[in-house]
């Protein structure tokens, strides 16, 4: 026997089985809304992980290609790895959750949610996050919830709340936020220069939203919910504390980590480490857990400079942002790069255009995208911050850091009829000590406009961080943190924009919530960044996109042909396209509509291909003049070939004004000859002639 529940959410039907499957889980919800299903289980070890100073919690979204009715392509017809809209739904889930599990919890940790089926009228990443929360909640594993998510699009300039597949893709928002029963705890923006008081009213409605969905996964859990299992504390013990003081004073710690190089902090912190295991050298228990009390030594030293002193450990003021630099072109023959610096975080991009036929395939559950013209990669090397690991392949944080500066980008884009191009940034993270992905922003904007992409408007990050003391009113935002006040502080907000409004918005926490004051100073702080990095910096580099793209960048000219044709310029097994991109090096993409996309770096072999193309959809007409190559003679005339599958016959009589015998007389395979089209022949066919070419031709 199991239970439902049930709620009424933005006009649809959202139920809750408890009990009906995944019994042996410690929590299973078994989700529906609309006639999206998701499964949704949280699991725990029953011991902790030794030898870690870290929650190890692991979300995962899988996408089950069977619940929009695809077989998975490959040869072994399953589902692979994690698409890249799988791994952010994933981020997304995890940010607001992993803060309300104790911080001295060392048991691992899965929320698994399998989405079994989808409506396109209810989003199953919105499903999937509410039930990762309730089987959460609901389940023995300790956790200070409910936490409840809810998305709002925009559509005809009004807010739509948990909108469909079709308002989230092609409206001007996609803001997801989650709440407690107090606070906000977590944002997720894309946006179409949305202004800030418009996104402050988006944030606010779904937080409304999200109490009574609280409220609902509350009397879930007061009905069926399981008591919370007792776990084994990994907390630092306080005589471990008091004796490390002892050691190394308080004032001795602000000194070693007040400096704004991250190698000189980094050094004093070893000799600081160095002392403590002289001294624990007898307390092998200690010594276990040494790295994880630095850690926390630190962080209360820095929290208690800042918050009680105002002092920020590089020395800067409150709002005051690090020194920025910014360059192009520094990359020869690639199609535009820039360089972003900000204190000890620099980012290279580079940017890459290619024909449209490059775009990215995505194979996923949302059916009305299966391609990606704008495609952001982030790199982040372990060189970056002085450390020596092999490169596997990007993780989590970098898809997530790419997606991040590709959504802050895509609202300023050109349309693919004013810009023909699929578009590639790539974000080489030189140096890194904090915020690479608002500087991966700064440089990609600059590096788009290096290579000539038409893009409406600059666009520029930055973040703000947060200490929190004793109350809800005792709180410090800083401007542009690094990496150190990123490890320490409670918040890393981060916002991109254009002067008129915010494209995307990333809020991450590491406590319960922000009050409203604190979402409204960060939102005004990163505005008041984002203006100085664009007006001081970033427009001195370059102020506007190059009216073309660069000497190496490919061009792309386009002709529109009648859609009847396309099938001629294709030919049988692709035989007369293909042989136009043989003899002229050219990429030839054509769509349905009859629009024929021609790119190279050589201009004359574009327009011979241009030309080639018109040739063969154009109706021979009286009059028309055509240059080809004869390709066959015989005793009555030869043939000319005008483009690849396209060719006219010249009578013996009209090669020549005299009087010829033999058409080798005059003719040789392989000359180049021009003929003007006299109409058709007695037998309906296409006659053309070389001696009545106009003498100036």
């Amino acid at each position: 026997m199991y239970q439902s529940y049930s709620m009424e959410l933005a006009g649809r039907m959202l139920t809750v089985d408890i009990g009906r499957v995944g019994k042996q889980a410690n929590g299973c919800a078994f989700m529906h809304y609309g006639d999206t299903t998701v499964l949704s289980t949280a699991t725990a070890s029953e011991k902790p992980r030794e030898g870690i100073d870290f929650f190890p919690l692991s979300v995962e979204y899988e996408e089950k290609l069977y619940a929009v009715g695809k077989i998975p392509g490959g040869f072994n017809k399953r589902e692979g790895k994690a698409s890249e809209n799988a791994i952010l739904t994933s981020r997304v889930i995890d940010r607001p959750m992993r803060p309300l599990f104790p911080k001295d919890y060392r048991n691992d940790v899965t929320l698994n949610n399998m989405v079994m089926s989808v409506d396109p009228e209810c989003r199953p990443e919105v499903v999937a996050m509410l039930g990762a929360a309730i089987s959460t909640c609901i389940s023995d594993i300790p956790f200070d919830g409910p936490c409840a998510m809810t998305q709002i699009g925009m559509e005809n300039g009004n807010f739509v709340v948990n909108p469909s597949q079709d308002v989230w893709n092609n409206g001007d928002l996609q803001l997801t936020v989650a709440s407690t029963m107090e606070k906000v705890i977590m944002i997720e923006a894309g946006a179409n220069e949305i202004p800030e008081e418009k996104m402050l009213e988006a944030i606010y409605m779904a937080h409304d939203i999200n109490q009574t969905i609280n409220a609902f996964i509350n009397k879930i859990v007061d009905e069926v919910g399981k008591p919370k299992h007792e776990y084994e504390s990994c907390a630092i013990p306080q005589e471990m504390f008091d004796e490390m003081k002892q050691i190394v004073t308080p004032e001795q710690m602000e000194e070693a980590v007040f400096t704004d190089e991250k190698q000189v902090r980094e050094e004093n912190i070893r000799k600081i480490t160095e002392k403590f295991e002289e001294a624990f050298a007898e307390k092998e228990e200690w010594l276990a857990i040494l790295g994880e009390a630095v850690y926390q030594y630190q962080k209360k030293t820095v929290r208690k400079m800042i918050l009680k002193d105002h002092r920020r450990p590089d020395g800067r003021a409150i709002d005051q942002i690090r020194p920025l630099a910014a360059e192009i072109d520094l990359i020869p023959r690639v199609h535009g790069s820039a360089m972003f610096t900000r204190g000890q975080t620099q980012i290279c991009d580079v940017v890459t255009l290619a024909p449209l036929s490059d775009m990215q395939r995505v194979d996923g559950l949302d059916e009305n995208i299966t391609s990606k013209r704008y495609m952001h990669h982030y790199n982040f090397p372990s060189y970056s911050v002085g450390e020596t690991k092999p490169s596997r392949g990007p993780g989590r944080r970098e898809i997530g850091h790419g997606a991040l500066a590709e959504k802050a980008l895509v609202p300023v884009l050109p349309t693919e009829e004013e810009f023909p191009y699929a578009i590639r940034a790539v974000s080489e993270t030189f140096e890194s000590n904090g915020s690479t992905s608002m500087a991966s922003t700064c440089a990609s904007c600059m590096a788009l406009m290096a290579a000539g992409v038409p893009i409406k408007k600059m666009v520029a990050g930055i973040s703000c961080g947060l200490v929190t003391g004793e109350t809800d009113e005792d709180y410090l935002v800083l401007t542009d943190i690094q990496g150190l006040e990123d490890f320490f502080g409670d918040m890393d907000f981060k916002v991109t924009g254009t002067h008129e409004g915010i494209t995307a918005i990333q809020m991450d926490i590491k406590i319960h919530g922000l009050t409203r004051p604190i979402v409204e100073e960060a939102i005004r702080r990163t505005r008041e960044a984002r203006l100085y990095i664009m007006d001081e910096v970033m427009s001195k580099a370059i102020d506007k996109p190059r009216a073309e793209v660069g000497q190496y960048a490919p061009k792309i000219s386009q002709l529109m042909i009648d859609p009847a044709k396309i099938g001629d310029v294709v030919g049988q097994r692709g035989k007369t396209i293909n042989e136009i991109i043989e003899r002229t090096g050219v990429k030839i993409d054509i769509s349905d509509d009859g629009a024929v996309s021609i790119c190279g770096t050589d201009k004359e072999m574009m327009d011979k291909a241009s030309e080639m193309v018109r040739i063969i959809t154009t109706d021979f007409e009286e009059g028309q003049i055509f240059t080809g190559k004869v390709v066959s003679i015989k005793e009555f005339g030869a043939f000319i070939e005008f483009a690849p599958g396209k060719e006219g016959m010249v009578h013996i009589s009209r090669i020549a004004k005299e009087r010829i015998n033999r058409v080798e007389d005059v003719l040789t395979l392989g000359d180049i000859v021009t003929c003007i089209c006299m109409g058709k022949d007695k037998m309906g066919r296409i006659s053309f002639s070389i001696k009545d070419v106009p003498q100036n031709k």
